[in-house]
């Protein structure tokens, strides 16, 4: 058993060179120099004249000092973590060979977690995120699908301990979601499930089907960030019809069963956005309209329009072309990304949120594209 403590160690020590090539890739020292000067404008007289100026700037403070003080701790776990396997070496005591072998695990995850985090470089990666699940055709086999993608996505963000509301669910017919969306809120939380964005494949033999035949079902997976200066997006009132309906769904005691939700069209673009779980019918409007507004913003980015009018609503309609991802059920088990190449064949542990790895590979390959 001291052998395994000797290799421990020595995977240990390896580990410093790979944390001082991670300072770097992540600008520690500067950083560091960066979060002096922020501090320092926290004492001018005026700083906080603008509140809105003054709000951003205290957010950028907080992620620096998290990103500092987390990579620190790291070091600091991995010098204990070394000293922990000399100690044990040292007095041949073997009882320690299960903790430093899991501070080995433990370190190596975090490492590789932080190093992802470095690819996470576009300018709207650390926001929100405002995720949409619709089925595709094929009634309530797709609607099934698209809920079962529902589950995934929201334990995937619950386990890495990102914040979910439900803001809108409209049942399936007989099972499932015709719609849902959910809004993740954390630090990367757009940056990390912009990879989930598209259209999913499942291959399963249907539970609803009464002969037992296997079935290709498609659902969409929709990820755009929150943005912060949606007020600077003008909506005309003769542009959207707004209609108010009664919750329905997974909310439980969550959702209030009033006619207090709302659906927003917006006529130009045939875009449809919904809130059913804030208090009342006017909160869950400015909510809707937040969220209509982040799309709009969204798809001038994308497209690279000069105003928000020039978007054309048939350029926004879901179509069911490849698929970035395939799940099969049926006859064997296997989930594959088409665009990384990415696959496993743990397709249950994949059910319950499990993506890291089809993550890690999307921010992998699009930061060689850059």
């Amino acid at each position: 058993m001291i052998v395994a403590l000797e290799d421990a160690k020595h995977k240990l020590i390896a580990l410093r060179e790979d944390l001082t090539e991670l300072g770097l890739a992540l600008r520690i020292a500067e950083t560091k120099d960066s979060l002096i000067d922020l501090e320092a404008q926290t004492q001018s007289p005026d700083f906080w004249s603008s509140a809105e100026k003054s709000a951003k700037t205290l957010q950028i403070i907080k992620q620096a000092q998290e990103k500092v003080e987390g990579y620190e701790k790291l070091c600091v776990r991995l010098e204990d973590a070394i000293a922990l396997a000399e100690m044990a070496i040292e007095e041949n005591d073997d009882s320690f060979v299960e903790e430093v072998e899991s501070e080995l695990a433990a370190i190596t995850a975090e490492e590789e977690h932080r190093r992802i985090e470095v690819l996470l470089s576009e300018e709207y990666d650390r926001n929100n995120a405002i995720v949409s699940f619709h089925p595709g055709a094929g009634g309530t086999e797709a609607q099934d699908w698209a809920q079962m993608l529902y589950r995934m996505i929201t334990r995937w963000a619950e386990k890495s301990g990102f914040t979910v509301k439900l803001t809108d669910w409209l049942d399936g017919d007989g099972a499932g979601i015709k719609s849902a969306t959910v809004m993740v809120t954390g630090t990367n939380a757009y940056g990390y499930l912009k990879s989930e964005n598209g259209v999913h494949r499942l291959v399963r033999v249907s539970p609803f089907d009464a002969n037992g035949r296997r079935q290709t079902s498609f659902a969409s997976i929709e990820v755009m960030p929150e943005f912060e200066n949606v007020d600077a997006v003008v909506i005309r009132d003769e542009d959207i019809e707004v209609t108010a309906h009664r919750s329905s769904g997974a909310g439980g005691q969550h959702i209030n069963k009033t006619d207090s939700a709302i659906r927003i069209v917006h006529k130009p673009t045939g875009i449809v956005v919904g809130c059913q779980t804030e208090r009342s019918q006017l909160q869950n409007k400015e909510t809707a309209m937040r969220m209509l507004k982040s799309k709009l913003m969204e798809i001038k980015l994308q497209e690279r329009l000069e105003t928000i009018e020039d978007i054309q609503g048939n350029k926004t309609n879901i179509e069911w072309g490849a698929q970035i991802r395939s799940y099969v059920f049926m006859p064997y088990t296997l989930v594959k990304d088409t665009r990384t190449g990415f696959e496993t064949g743990n397709i249950q542990a994949v059910m319950d949120g499990e993506i890291d790895g089809f993550i890690n590979a999307y921010l992998k390959m699009s930061s060689k594209k850059q």
